[in-house]
């Protein structure tokens, strides 16, 4: 059986390559670190091949998640440096290896998913108590962002997990997540720290979470439509 190619359509060539050509241009300018411009190219294309479904994302966001543990050591947002180093990596090795196990027979992209209603008031439960709790364990520790940093790091987890299993619920999420950490960032640009390519990394992460949620949607009602 033949195997169709990923299909990206004008206008996602377009919107992507012009979130590429600001990041660049920020980085010229701005003199912007190493570290922040890689963390940031290889993050906004692990998001847009994850939106795609495409297995291989997990190896380009294995390499940007490495940077950004540093940039997380160097501003001690250590939820953050223990979420990126002790979780995203590890599970993003293993998403590589789930993805392609549940691909499509026509088409080198995932088969979709969404969770039913009683699991998501479950998993949404369980991890706003643990962003409580994270949340008073990094005040004592002396945290630059104790809120933001708690929340980010305990719904990513739980943003992970529904990307390795495939939920579209995963982007719901990440719109949360990727949203304060724009905010957190910014602020920490704001204090004087070279981290404007993370910043812009950040805000192309919020963008691509609500397109993708809404790209996702629609195709996981047309399956839906069609079984019927």
């Amino acid at each position: 059986m033949k195997i169709d190619k990923v299909k990206i359509n004008n206008y996602e060539i377009i919107g992507f390559l012009f979130v590429y050509v600001i990041l660049f241009a920020n980085a010229i300018v701005m003199e912007d670190s190493t570290a922040a411009l890689i963390s940031a190219f290889c993050g906004i294309s692990y998001t847009i091949l994850a939106g795609k479904g495409i297995p291989a994302c997990y190896l380009i966001g294995v390499v940007g998640s490495g940077f950004y543990c540093y940039l997380s050591f160097h501003n001690s947002l250590w939820g953050n440096l223990l979420l990126y180093a002790a979780y995203y990596i590890p599970m993003q090795i293993l998403g590589f290896f789930q993805w392609n196990k549940h691909l499509k027979t026509d088409k080198k992209e995932i088969i979709k998913i969404s969770l039913d209603t009683k699991e998501q008031v479950l998993l949404f439960g369980i991890t706003t108590v643990l962003s409580i709790v994270l949340i008073t364990f990094l005040m004592k520790f002396g945290d630059n962002s104790p809120y933001i940093d708690g929340i980010t790091t305990v719904f990513s987890i739980l943003g992970m997990y529904l990307t390795v299993k495939r939920a579209i619920q995963q982007w719901i999420v990440w719109i949360l997540v990727n949203g304060l950490s724009f905010i957190m960032w910014i602020q920490i640009a704001l204090s004087g720290e070279k981290v404007y390519s993370t910043v812009i990394m950040w805000a192309a992460y919020f963008i691509l979470a609500i397109y993708f949620y809404v790209v996702w949607k629609k195709e996981i009602g047309k399956l839906l439509f069609e079984e019927k």
